[in-house]
């Protein structure tokens, strides 16, 4: 069997014989999954009515576990995007009802912002709607393959996580 980035490579191959070009077998075929799986992610997301970075910052604020809340700074970390990018999402997700800013028990001048029910609703039934599409886009690889990916692509991604 052979794919689009097989021609790619091959193509590379002859036109650039002087260079090593297997790292496009691997990456090549990284990034084309990365963008299938934006698009079922998008796909999942928008029968819910959240944006990929609304579900980002929901499931941040549900993994925490009771009662469902964490501090801007933290949610910063979780999300990769600046205390400003962060700023505005809480806004936005507050007006619409699936998030709410508290106070800080332990600092005054410090806010948590915490799930609402309204929230906890929505990212739980994404959730559910996501892994049933992504069960989908593993279903040809045998539980044996899944665990050896995953092994493997911890590996890639870990120095880009330290």
């Amino acid at each position: 069997m052979t794919d689009e980035v097989d021609r790619i490579v091959e193509a590379w191959r002859r036109e650039r014989p002087d260079l090593d070009v297997a790292p496009l077998a691997v990456l090549s075929r990284v990034s084309r999954l990365a963008r299938h799986l934006d698009l079922a992610r998008r796909t999942a997301f928008d029968r819910h009515d959240l944006e990929l970075w609304e579900f980002d910052v929901l499931s941040a604020l549900r993994r925490a576990g009771e009662p469902y809340q964490l501090s801007p700074g933290t949610l910063v970390t979780q999300t990769l995007v600046t205390s400003g990018t962060m700023t505005n999402r809480i806004d936005r997700l507050a007006a619409r009802g699936l998030v709410e800013r508290l106070p800080a028990p332990s600092d005054r001048r410090g806010v948590l912002v915490r799930l609402t029910p309204a929230g906890r609703a929505r990212v739980d039934a994404a959730l559910e709607d996501l892994l049933r599409v992504e069960r989908g886009l593993l279903a040809d690889l045998p539980d044996a393959d899944r665990a050896r990916l995953a092994d493997l692509l911890r590996v890639l991604v870990s120095p880009f996580d330290a």
